[in-house]
């Protein structure tokens, strides 16, 4: 594998289950339940909707559709959650499907990544997937820290 194949997926894993996952664990450690559900208004999602949508995305986008593993997803109901699931279940669940996905990645070879792939109705490659992942968690993310930053 090039170098630079070799350093895409790297730093990908090194986004998704390091940085990001650390910097929502590390920010939602110290909120109750409660917090983790509240929102400004009812047009605004929770951390814990965020969690949810992380986790169906990631299943969808690489477990799924990259690894080629069966996956169902109902999108809108990891927005229309209202039930309060606790933390520790959300971040267990958020932990689980990157696992997944980070043996998805490391499985990869140079040459998957410029297969073409059919995702969530889009067109598209392993390499734009795992782009797409990793920029789509880094958004919701910085969601999450400004929700906990909010409250405080």
């Amino acid at each position: 594998m090039t170098d630079v194949a070799q350093t895409f997926l790297g730093e990908s894993r090194q986004y998704l289950r390091g940085a990001y996952l650390t910097a929502i664990e590390r920010s939602v450690a110290p909120l109750t339940d409660a917090q983790v559900w509240w929102r400004p208004n009812e047009a605004s999602n929770s951390i814990g909707n965020l969690i949810l949508h992380l986790s169906g995305n990631v299943r969808q986008w690489i477990v799924g559709g990259v690894g080629r593993q069966p996956n169902e997803r109902n999108r809108q109901r990891e927005f229309d959650e209202r039930q309060p699931i606790p933390k520790e279940q959300l971040l267990a669940r958020l932990r689980k499907v990157l696992d997944e996905a980070d043996a998805v990645l490391a499985s990869l070879t140079e040459a998957d990544l410029i297969e073409p792939r059919e995702i969530q109705g889009h067109d598209t490659t392993v390499l734009k997937a795992i782009y797409h992942v990793v920029e789509h968690f880094s958004t919701h993310t910085g969601q999450i820290l400004w929700i906990v930053k909010s409250q405080r």
